[in-house]
């Protein structure tokens, strides 16, 4: 019986309240949604958390003859943002997934996956409460429980990518790229259809695009199968453990990278404008402009900002390309292709060959504690609205991301991660290791022991009562 086994009927035979009660260590706080021997996983998902830091709090703080250096930053460097961060997310479940095959039981497995993506998708409906109440007009409780922000779509990836792992890559390949090509299609008819007062095309909006469409259903389940092709690949490489297999992964990933790339610019030449009145959808050609419904690719009215620049007149920003435009077939193509090509470079020079200093530790705990850095940045994000020019930005922007680095280093390694993110996400792990009949049969031992301390208090107050 091996090791796995064994710890699994120890798992098992503790009682769960003593379970959670356990001390969890630090490195498992690290490590929970990390790949471990994959140092430059960690590195990518520290370099895509502290530029959607700077994003955000570009946006809140800087004054408004410089949002234009938002709005250019935010156009171009998206492909380190959303898109890169769940197909991080994706690989790590792909390779968790792989790794553990053969080990565990295929329901502890699943249980475990299934538990860290639904308490992800609770806490992003707790951010939907909050984020679509403020910022999307036309919805109210509980219509504002939904919305495709990133922590929801990371949550269903995780469920999504354990489905996808069944099939064959190329099975996986083919739906995945289905998925992108006829997505644009299928939400313009949904959302005419909505326009036009259809029922059915406006519930099936609401569910596939939302009243806040970052990251919504479609194209992005896309990415599910089309990342899981490349965990295998990054798993198959780890399993050789050769020079020469990593070698092979660092071309593999690179070339597919620059044919995404190039494909994706390619059929996203074309340039677009945000609709006047927030509900025109024109296609664009070789030969006009076209337009884009705000609300329903919100990432277009970037261009408002853009063209705040006045540094450079004789720059001028007549339209966003689509293969800029977050949610746009091409967008997801290009996107796709330079995941890979970032994740390609680090790994080579962090994998392969074996950099490592204080910058590359710095930047891989930042990537270990992403989770807990995306929530907590919005706490004080609303200090400086639009009080700032680029170099007092700047400054604040490195002592708040350094702040908050060191913030969650002090709660991890001296409070051991208490009430994190990362620790409920151990948690419910630790809760999904456990066999859904064991857990059935705890909590009703819990809600027994529950009903006869409720008894003996009410049996002690009636006697009370009577003295």
């Amino acid at each position: 019986m091996s090791s796995e086994k064994n710890k699994e009927i120890d798992v098992d035979s503790i009682h769960i309240v003593d379970y959670l009660k356990k001390d969890i260590p630090v490195e498992d706080l690290r490590d929970f949604s990390s790949s471990r021997r994959i140092g430059s996983i960690d590195f990518v998902k520290g370099i895509a958390i502290i530029l959607i830091i700077g994003a955000h709090s570009a946006k809140a703080w800087l004054v408004p003859h410089w949002q234009f250096f938002y709005g250019i930053g935010f156009a171009f460097l998206d492909i380190v943002g959303p898109s890169l961060f769940v197909f991080l997310s994706a690989l790590s479940v792909v390779f968790s997934i792989r790794r553990k095959k053969g080990e565990v039981k295929e329901k502890i497995i699943r249980n475990r996956i299934f538990s860290r993506g639904i308490m992800i998708i609770v806490i992003a409906v707790i951010f939907n409460l909050v984020s679509i109440e403020f910022t999307v007009p036309g919805y109210s409780f509980p219509a504002t429980l939904w919305g495709w922000n990133i922590l929801m779509f990371i949550g269903f990836a995780q469920i999504f990518s354990y489905y996808a792992l069944k099939l064959s890559k190329i099975a996986r390949a083919i739906i995945g790229f289905i998925i992108i090509f006829a997505s644009d299609s299928i939400r313009l008819y949904l959302f005419q259809g909505k326009e036009a007062g259809d029922l059915i095309s406006t519930v099936l909006h609401y569910i596939i695009t939302s009243p806040s469409p970052m990251t919504p259903l479609l194209p992005w389940i896309s990415i599910c199968f089309i990342s899981s092709i490349f965990g295998e690949y990054l798993y198959e490489a780890m399993v050789g453990g050769t020079i020469k297999d990593y070698k092979k992964l660092f071309r593999t990933f690179l070339y597919w990278g620059i044919f995404f790339i190039l494909v994706g610019i390619f059929l996203g030449r074309n340039s677009y404008l945000p609709s006047l009145t927030g509900d025109e959808f024109i296609l664009a050609t070789n030969t006009t402009i076209g337009r884009l419904p705000a609300n329903e690719y919100p990432h277009i009215l970037l261009w408002y900002d853009m063209i705040t620049q006045k540094f450079l007149p004789d720059i001028t920003y007549p339209g966003m390309w689509e293969f800029t435009i977050r949610g746009r077939a091409p967008n997801m193509i290009y996107n796709l292709g330079a995941a890979l090509i970032l994740i390609a470079v680090c790994f080579y020079f962090i994998d392969i060959k074996k950099k490592m200093n204080n910058f590359i530790t710095m930047i891989n705990y930042f990537g270990k504690v992403s989770l807990s850095l995306f929530l907590l940045h919005f706490v004080f994000i609303t200090l400086f609205l639009n009080t700032l020019d680029f170099v007092a930005y700047a400054f604040l922007y490195f002592s708040y991301v350094g702040s908050w680095g060191f913030i969650m280093y002090i709660w991890n390694e001296f409070y051991d991660g208490v009430g994190s993110p990362e620790w409920l996400m151990v948690q419910i792990g630790r809760i999904g290791q456990k066999t859904g009949k064991t857990v059935k049969k705890e909590i009703l031992v819990i809600e027994e022991e529950i009903k006869e301390t409720v008894h003996k208090i009410r049996k002690d107050h009636d006697e009370g009562s009577k003295k």
